[in-house]
């Protein structure tokens, strides 16, 4: 059999392979998401919906330009965009600083202790998500858990304002997202060779010096993993935000979900949901190349 027939057959196989996952990318992601730019530059509706009239307006409303058609510039929405950011940074951040010591304490554990621990650590996804957030709003209240804690041990006199700020969120959203850092991190952790590190030991390297040039090298993918995954839906998350923050603390999820919801103003929605999937995207991608430029960097060092 010529080379030319078993390449095809291998390009065959693989379009055959990938054509399911293509068509559900389509149909659930790609569709959608065009619908979404589209009626991003329709002009809303009087009483909800849209006009079938191209209305670039919408983004001048969010970011200033361009202004026109009535619209008008409001900075309140930069400052939740911010907001929102920061508050997906922090809970990336967070979420690392518990996560990296904690998969390496995994993965040193052996049998039933690693599997226990690990169940553990993905309990949240099997209970109700209204059910949690309630219960961190039994334990940050005045009067919850924490409060009682702090006023009986005598380290303070006023019950603290824990609840509807954005401490409250921050501590829901690394709840919640929690697992999303720790097993992609975990799965690193677990495949690395510590004769690598046993080496770099042997050859008189620091402890700093072995971690910074084997063993962050090495985990450094989970950890980009885990950030990504954690990042983007912290961004876009809303509900967390909208029973932890309250009226106090508004994420740009909240923002879209009371324009599609609430205001029915589908235009500015799909706009502002736009501009999130822009700066989510612009920050990955700056993420993930830097990222892989320091790894070749240290790698080369190495």
């Amino acid at each position: 059999m010529s080379a030319g027939v078993v390449g095809r057959g291998r390009r065959t196989a693989v379009i055959g392979l990938l054509a399911p996952v293509t068509v559900l990318l389509g149909i659930f992601f790609l569709i959608p998401l065009g619908i979404m730019l589209v009626y991003s530059f329709l002009e809303p509706g009087l009483y909800g919906g849209v006009v079938w009239s191209f209305f670039p307006w919408n983004y001048g409303r969010v970011i200033g330009w361009p202004i026109g058609g009535g619209e008008e510039f409001d900075p309140i929405y930069l400052t939740i965009f911010w907001r929102s950011l920061k508050l997906a940074l922090s809970t990336v951040v967070v979420s690392l600083v518990i996560c990296y010591p904690v998969a390496f304490w995994i993965a040193r554990l052996k049998g039933w202790r690693k599997n226990a621990v690990l169940f553990a650590a993905t309990l949240p996804f099997f209970s109700n998500v209204l059910v949690l957030i309630y219960a961190w709003l039994l334990i940050l209240r005045p009067t919850g858990f924490v409060n009682t804690l702090l006023v009986a041990a005598g380290l303070i006199d006023q019950p603290l304002n824990l609840i509807f700020s954005e401490f409250s969120v921050l501590v829901g959203l690394v709840f919640f997202l929690v697992p999303f850092m720790l097993l992609p991190i975990y799965a690193n952790v677990e495949r690395l060779d510590w004769a690598l590190v046993q080496a770099s030991a042997d050859l008189g390297a620091t402890p700093i010096q072995t971690f910074r040039r084997v063993i962050l090298p090495l985990t450094l993918p989970g950890i980009v993993g885990g950030s990504i995954i954690v990042f983007i839906p912290a961004l876009g998350n809303f509900v967390v935000a909208q029973l932890l923050g309250g009226a106090k603390v508004q994420m740009v999820g909240n923002l879209i979900e009371q324009q599609f919801l609430k205001a029915r103003n589908w235009p500015f929605g799909a706009t502002l949901a736009m501009l999130m999937m822009v700066v989510v995207l612009a920050l990955v991608l700056v993420y993930v190349t830097r990222t892989a430029e320091r790894n070749d960097a240290a790698k080369a060092v190495g």
